[in-house]
């Protein structure tokens, strides 16, 4: 990302100056224009590099503010900004009514920086736990075109789109992951407190149980006797998971997996790209650069499939083709998405067609997860169900056993 200073005309003929940032020359002519300013001179400068969080940031802000505090924030940020009030007297009011917490720290902090004569971007930047990547660069965006409350306003929306979608997947995931959990605990009560009371009535009559009987009693007698090994591994195993999925080659595995699981593989791949086409589509019309977009796009995604073939796509875009054209090569997106990608490139459309693109799998992720649901309730009781009547077969195949012998 290059820095170039500009010298243009605005509508009313004025000679304006200033400064942006952009992918390549051709680039800062369509965001001038897009500004309403015809460019007369533009030459590129040394890339001015974004300040660093300090050392109070890593420390103070080591942890990560909730999606929700970071929305409500930046939709009363874009109403005060809207309503006229300036950016210091807006981040004091808000800083203000904010909970103690990390979100107010962070408030108070580039509050500060601003009035210290830095711009509300880099002032942002020096808190990257707090205001992402893609929240700089919006601002930034917006406050070189002059319209920082549209651009809050975007984002405000766009985060709540993110979290309904977010909400949506997270739904149809533990739905069956509570079902499982109650299920493994009342198979466990069954063979830990009943089955014992059967064995001593088999082991009165002094008969030989079946085999199906016997081995369901020395599971039980395997649960009781060494339960602390089985409780172990319920908790160490999803606990372990869990460490192995935040290293590089743990995402790598547990996102190609889920992809292509049968149930839940599609409603991953809607949600991963409906998250990514609106992260494009928000921040192509903020003004932000498509390679720099599709950069912060890929990250956003989710799944380290769809991140790495972005990120390919992003090579041959700064190579000079069209984003389609790398696009149509990659699995994970499907054909409908890469052709409506290529008629907004061709119309210049590029981010409206990403908008329906989103809104389009947005509403396919609200059905898939909803067929999901109504697929997996059924599925996981007759399970459950099955798994619970095989114990009670085992238990009662002595005493018909017996009875037959009686008759």
């Amino acid at each position: 990302m290059a820095r170039f200073q500009y010298t243009a005309k605005n509508a009313a003929g004025q000679l304006v100056q200033g400064e942006l940032d952009a992918a390549s020359q051709q680039e800062a002519i369509v965001r001038l224009r897009a500004q309403q300013l015809l460019p007369t001179k533009l030459s590129m400068t040394a890339a001015k590099a974004r300040p660093k969080a300090t050392q109070q940031a890593s420390g103070l802000f080591a942890g990560s503010v909730k999606s929700k505090d970071l929305q409500i924030f930046t939709r009363q940020f874009a109403t005060l900004i809207n309503a006229g009030i300036p950016v210091v007297d807006s981040l004091k009011i808000l800083s203000e009514g904010l909970r103690p917490g990390m979100l107010k720290e962070a408030s108070a902090q580039v509050k500060s920086s601003i009035e210290g004569g830095k711009r509300l971007a880099d002032s942002m930047a020096m808190v990257p736990n707090v205001f992402d990547r893609l929240y700089v660069n919006m601002i930034q965006a917006g406050e070189e075109a002059g319209i920082l409350d549209g651009i809050l306003g975007r984002l405000a929306s766009y985060m709540e789109k993110s979290e309904k979608l977010k909400g949506q997947v997270k739904g149809a995931l533990v739905y069956p992951a509570v079902i499982i959990t109650v299920a493994i605990i009342v198979i466990a009560g069954i063979l830990v407190f009943i089955i014992p009371k059967f064995t001593e009535f088999f082991t009165s009559a002094g008969k030989e149980p079946p085999a199906l009987t016997a081995m369901v009693v020395k599971l039980s007698h395997s649960l009781t006797a060494n339960w602390y090994m089985y409780l172990g591994a319920v908790v160490g195993i999803p606990f372990l998971l869990a460490q192995y999925k935040k290293t590089p080659e743990g995402r790598d595995a547990f996102d190609r997996f889920f992809l292509k699981a049968p149930v839940f593989g599609e409603v991953i791949q809607k949600s991963s790209i409906a998250r990514l086409t609106r992260t494009l589509s928000t921040l192509l019309s903020s003004g932000v650069g498509l390679i720099e977009a599709i950069e912060i796009a890929a990250k956003t995604s989710g799944n380290i499939v769809i991140e790495q073939s972005l990120i390919r796509c992003k090579d041959s875009v700064m190579q000079g083709r069209a984003f389609a054209t790398p696009l149509a090569k990659e699995k994970a997106f499907p054909e409908m998405v890469v052709q409506m990608i290529a008629i907004g490139e061709q119309s210049g459309t590029l981010d409206v067609m990403l908008s329906k693109i989103a809104d389009f799998y947005e509403d396919e992720v609200e059905t898939a997860v909803k067929a999901m649901t109504s697929l997996l309730e059924p599925l996981l009781m007759v399970i459950l169900g099955g798994i619970i009547a095989v114990l009670v077969i085992a238990m009662y195949l002595p005493v018909f056993n017996m009875a037959d012998v009686i008759q």
